[in-house]
């Protein structure tokens, strides 16, 4: 068994329709700004805020997600905001000095705080975007410097995150020392890789892994090197991926762990974008085997929407899950791909409609509006990784 079908439901027959989808990204923006509060900023899903202290701030789950994805609609056209959103994430960097997220766990890699997804290397980011200032880049430049030797080895807490910080402000500042402590961190993520191409991560304490996806494992650093123009790893992360892909009756997924079992120790199978199939084909299409990326592609159409458990965020939910439609529309030109991706997208909205809302870019209803404005452009970029516009 490739996946727990009892975890998915049925994508719902509402036919896609432009002027409605539009309409459905609107609404989940209306409902982003009623929830605003410009001293305690979003309330927070219970899940969001486990082991910090709300409100939360991070580009993850936390407010500086949700203001750059209000940005990104209201560049993209989509939706007006009410929101300051200059003054949010000013807020935002400001709470975060008081009670930085995840602060208590001791156990997480150190340094902590430069980290592009759960610490202040996002917020950086998202603020210099708003409101660039000498202050906020040379912050940022400090924050990208410490984390060149993480242990954590991944996207989330290492390295790899914070080069594609780099490389963000590379392209809007112009200046050469991003590209310089880009290249001193693909250095010494290059020098950390095994020898069969994967790397071994240290996020908790006294345990390691090696992990495939794109959050915690070889797809992200793979990718932030990839995204600098470092195509070494490549070719041994390729092979990885055909070594590791579970096959069955021409469908694939992958395990989150080298040499592990589909079957998690929690008993759970996972087929989202953090790890699996979905996460796979979106982050390593341009050189996934085009058979495996199918397979994989193919495996997450006949799944079906995630259920109310995961919900629709792009981190394992519908959301995540239907960029891997749109890769595969993008790799091999074939519009059922896209047409596929587009039934995703209206049922991600319609799990967000029914709500309670969920105010975060990754695992909320923002990741799904983003989504369907990636339909209707038949945009395969997934946010943050393939770019911040």
């Amino acid at each position: 068994m490739l996946y727990r079908p009892e975890s998915f439901e049925p994508l719902t027959g509402e036919p896609w329709d432009e002027a409605r989808v539009r309409h459905a990204i609107a609404r989940v923006v209306a409902d982003t700004d009623e929830a605003y509060d410009a001293e305690t900023l979003w309330p927070a899903n219970e899940w969001d805020a486990w082991m910090s202290t709300p409100p939360l701030k991070d580009l993850y789950c936390g407010a500086a997600g949700v203001v750059w994805a209000l940005d990104v609609l209201r560049r993209r056209g989509y939706a007006e905001t009410s929101v300051d959103l200059a003054a949010a994430i000013a807020r935002t960097l400001e709470l975060w000095q008081e009670a930085p997220d995840l602060s208590g766990l001791d156990w997480l890699p150190e340094p902590r705080q430069p980290s592009l997804l759960a610490g202040e290397g996002g917020l950086l980011v998202v603020a210099y975007r708003l409101s660039p200032s000498a202050e906020l880049v040379d912050r940022l430049f400090d924050r990208v410097r410490e984390n060149v030797d993480n242990p954590a080895q991944e996207l989330m807490w290492g390295s790899p995150g914070t080069m594609l910080a780099a490389l963000a402000l590379h392209g809007w500042s112009g200046e050469r020392r991003w590209l310089e402590v880009w290249q001193e961190s693909a250095d010494a993520l290059n020098a950390a890789r095994d020898s069969d191409g994967l790397w071994t991560q240290r996020i908790e304490r006294d345990e390691e892994g090696r992990f495939l996806g794109p959050v915690h494992g070889l797809l992200g650093n793979v990718h932030a090197l990839r995204t600098g123009g470092d195509e070494g790893a490549v070719p041994a992360a390729a092979a990885v991926l055909a070594r590791e892909a579970v096959l069955e009756d021409g469908l694939a997924n992958w395990p989150a762990l080298a040499g592990g079992s589909l079957v998690a120790g929690d008993g759970e199978i996972r087929l989202q974008w953090c790890h699996g199939s979905p996460g796979v084909v979106a982050t390593a299409a341009p050189y996934l085997e085009e058979e495996l990326l199918l397979a994989g592609a193919e495996l997450t159409w006949q799944a079906g929407a995630q259920g109310e458990a995961k919900g629709v965020g792009l981190c394992h939910g519908t959301a995540g899950n239907g960029y891997a439609l749109l890769k595969a529309f993008e790799r091999t030109g074939d519009e059922v791909w896209l047409e596929r991706a587009r039934r995703f997208a209206v049922h991600a909205l319609a799990q967000a409609e029914r709500g309670p809302g969920r105010y975060s870019l990754f695992t909320g209803d923002l990741g799904a509006a983003l989504f369907a404005a990636s339909c209707l452009e038949a945009d395969a970029r997934f946010p943050v990784l393939d770019g911040w516009d």
